[in-house]
């Protein structure tokens, strides 16, 4: 039996609902989700058909979007989020999480949330998905991947300010970071030995400590100390010349020390197929690579290129395993 992907419907004010809609014209049958969220809120035309077993998914795809129905409490105003909708956007995600905890689904694909709504309407505590998944899948230490066909990259820490980076990156951190991203590439992605490129903290790699310390004084020891294996590291690397083309050529994945450090590149190189992918939890999941916009909810102008794209690597994943 072929298992869908389930999908969270995220903040049903962006384009969530749109994308979901047009992902589905494009893959139908050929990768199968259920849309864990309101019917009424797909666009006006948008087929589809509320389920009460998951496993009819793949049957209704061919023309139909599978719902999961969960009904939100407030009218949907596309552009102007509703905060009393939040707990239902944080229930999609849970139910989304248990379906693929009980093998009922394959994976899980979330669509983009707002945080600030899902704060003032849930008391949502979590800086973002990723946060709020570890706490699902009962991991201490997840890694977000930023993931297309031309680059793989995980920042060492995410969702925080520049100012604190320095303090919360510790050798501690950067080594689960390494080991969770090469186990990721190894159990997910097929790569039986990856190679995996580090950057370093400060410009230039610290310029030998003209430009800060911390790669003479921990990182440069910490990654001289993994012996090559089951895969090899290298760095740390100056960050301004790891991500042209003959250097991308050289790894797997590279690893960054902070949230722009890492998505700059990826999002300048690919930006509409890029994939978030969470390593290090006890399920597969992926997600567009951008935010609600919701400046252009429905307007009919949304490029669901990303959604798809992270539809197909959930679906290539779960066939890794």
């Amino acid at each position: 039996m072929i298992r869908p992907i389930a999908l969270s419907c995220g903040e049903p004010a962006g384009i969530g609902p749109e994308i979901v809609a047009k992902a589905w014209g494009e893959l139908k049958d050929s990768c199968p989700f259920i849309y864990i969220g309101d019917a009424d809120h797909l666009p006006e035309g948008a087929p589809f058909v509320r389920l009460d077993n998951i496993a009819d998914a793949k049957q209704v795809s061919s023309h139909a979007v599978p719902v999961l129905q969960m009904n939100f409490p407030a009218p949907n105003v596309l552009g102007h989020p509703n905060p009393t909708n939040a707990p239902r956007v944080v229930e999609a995600i849970q139910r989304g999480v248990e379906l693929v905890q009980s093998g009922s689904a394959s994976a899980l694909c979330t669509a983009p949330i707002n945080k600030q709504v899902l704060i003032d309407g849930a008391g949502f505590s979590y800086p973002g998905h990723t946060e709020f998944l570890a706490a699902l899948g009962s991991r201490d230490r997840v890694v977000m991947m930023l993931t297309s066909d031309q680059l793989r990259v995980v920042p060492a820490t995410i969702h925080i300010p520049l100012s604190q980076v320095s303090n919360a990156l510790t050798p501690d951190v950067l080594f689960d970071t390494i080991e969770i991203t090469a186990k990721g590439l190894q159990s997910q992605f097929g790569i039986p030995n990856p190679r995996i490129a580090v950057t370093g903290l400060n410009p230039h790699a610290g310029e030998g400590g003209k430009m800060g310390t911390e790669e003479l004084d921990w990182i440069a020891p910490l990654l001289a100390e993994l012996a090559p294996g089951d895969y090899s590291v290298s760095g740390p690397h100056p960050a301004d010349t790891m991500f042209h083309a003959a250097a991308r050529a050289k790894y797997d994945a590279a690893i960054a020390m902070y949230h722009d450090q890492a998505l700059i590149p990826i999002k300048t190189l690919d930006f509409d197929r890029g994939v978030n992918v969470t390593l290090g939890l006890p399920f597969i999941r992926t997600s567009p690579d951008h935010g609600t916009a919701l400046d252009i909810a429905g307007k009919g102008v949304a490029n669901p290129t990303s959604l798809i794209e992270a539809l197909r690597l959930a679906q290539k994943m779960s066939q890794t395993q």
